[in-house]
Parts: C-alpha cells; sequence; structure tokens
C-alpha cells in the first residue's frame, strides 16, 4: 500500500482522525481533510512523527469547487488519490416538527452531497489506475432513531450511494463500502448525550449494558474495519454495509 494515496473527510478528530492514523499506518499517504485545514494539524503530526506522510486539506465538503481544489491540491502533493473515506458529518438533531428546513438541508449536504462529490472527484484517478477503494460511514442510525430524521435519511441514503458506486466502478478495479458504526465515543456522541440532558459517562455506561460486547465503541474500532476495506486483500468485498456495533443490528 506504500504507493497509494487516500483522502479522508472530517478527519481533525473522531473517528476521521482515527481512521487517518491508521491508513497512515498501513502504509498510505493520507491527505487529512476537514473544513479548516488548521484544524487538521494534530492529526498530521501524529502521523509524521510516526514516520507516516501527510497533509492538511481545507474543504466545504458540500461545495463543489472546494472539493475540487482540495482534490487538486493532494494530488500535486502526495499523488493521485485512489482511497476515498467519506467520514464528514455533523448533527443537526431535533424531533420532526421541531425541525428546521435549514437543519435537514445542512445534514444533507454534509453527508450525501459530500460523499457525492468527493468520490466523483477522485473517481477519475481510481478509473485510470484501475484501482480504487471507496469506504462511506452510515450508521445504525440509518435504520431510525428519535430526534434523527435528518442524519437517519442522511445515513440510509448513504448506504445506497455506496452499492451504487460499487455497481457502476466496479469493472474499474474499484470497491465501495459503508461502515455503520453504532455508539462511538467521539464529540458528536457527547453531544447527544447533552440534547437529551445525560451525563456523558452515565450515558455510555446504559448504552454499553444494551450492547452484546458489553462496551461501547472506540473509533479505532472503525479504524480497524476500515483498514481491511481499504486493503489489498478485500478486493471482492463490495456493495456491502457493515456494521460495527458490538452485535447484531435489526
Amino acid at each position: 500500500m506504500a504507493e497509494r494515496v487516500a483522502v479522508v473527510s472530517g478527519a481533525a478528530r473522531g473517528i476521521g482522525a482515527a481512521v487517518a492514523k491508521r491508513l497512515a499506518a498501513d502504509g498510505l499517504a493520507v491527505g487529512v481533510l476537514d473544513l479548516d485545514a488548521a484544524h487538521c494539524a494534530d492529526t498530521v503530526q501524529a502521523i509524521t512523527e510516526a514516520g507516516g506522510k501527510a497533509v492538511a486539506l481545507g474543504a466545504d465538503v458540500s461545495n463543489e469547487d472546494s472539493v475540487a481544489a482540495a482534490v487538486g491540491e493532494l494530488a500535486g502533493s502526495l499523488g493521485a488519490p485512489t482511497v476515498v473515506v467519506n467520514n464528514a458529518g455533523i448533527l443537526r438533531d431535533n424531533l420532526l416538527f421541531k425541525m428546521s428546513v435549514d437543519d435537514w438541508d445542512a445534514v444533507m449536504g454534509v453527508h450525501l452531497r459530500g460523499a457525492f462529490l468527493m468520490t466523483r472527484a477522485v473517481q477519475k484517478y481510481m478509473v485510470e489506475a484501475k484501482w480504487g477503494r471507496v469506504v462511506n460511514l452510515s450508521s445504525t442510525s440509518a435504520l431510525g432513531n428519535r430526534g434523527q430524521a435528518n442524519y437517519s435519511a442522511a445515513k440510509a441514503g448513504m448506504q445506497g450511494f455506496t452499492k451504487t458506486v460499487a455497481i457502476e466502478l466496479g469493472k474499474f478495479g474499484v470497491t465501495a463500502n459503508a461502515i455503520a458504526p453504532g455508539f462511538i465515543v467521539t464529540d458528536m456522541t457527547a453531544a447527544t448525550a447533552a440534547r437529551v440532558g445525560v451525563d456523558f459517562e452515565d450515558f455510555q455506561k446504559a448504552t454499553a449494558a444494551q450492547i452484546p460486547v458489553q462496551r461501547v465503541g472506540r473509533p479505532e474500532d472503525i479504524a480497524h474495519t476500515a483498514s481491511f476495506l481499504v486493503s489489498e486483500g478485500a478486493g471482492f468485498v463490495s456493495g456491502q454495509v457493515i456494521y460495527v456495533a458490538g452485535g447484531p443490528t435489526n
């Protein structure tokens, strides 16, 4: 994998940062992308101090020109990207009757439009190389979750998008898969706890008690799965949604 170049969106922290670090450890050069390139400094530093190659990229994934510029910058600095991990995401939780159109559009823009724009920008390099990996972050919320009509719809849409990309790009040696995390300890899940008025530690304990493996997830759990899906050995795995949730889902 030493000659491969990846781009990971939403990689300044949390799951994205963990995935970027893991892919770098696997030997890939990594474009660490977030809304503000300055926020990626810690992730880039961790990668370079460990002997890897990384560059910080700033882009609004919901903006076509911004995405094109960032991917072009990555291609010029580290080489043509043939791996894309679409992790960028935001929360705008509310019950349906309270949810604003702006909050609906914002979530759809970052998650679905962002995945579309990022994948489209990278796919030309994949097609030219006759090799590529697309990994999209879905969620168990794709199955439905109170107060998350926008997020649930976006994450369900991510699964359909993934399967279609797998069908369209498979003949070019490109695989596309989605990871659907369950409860992962991140700033986003901390925000969810705050929204419902529960202490985050108590929130984790209560959640862990309902998970078959009796623990909550960590960003590294998702990074391990992404590592496999990006690997050479996963070339016959495509169009799949892998629930990384500590147990089966309905």
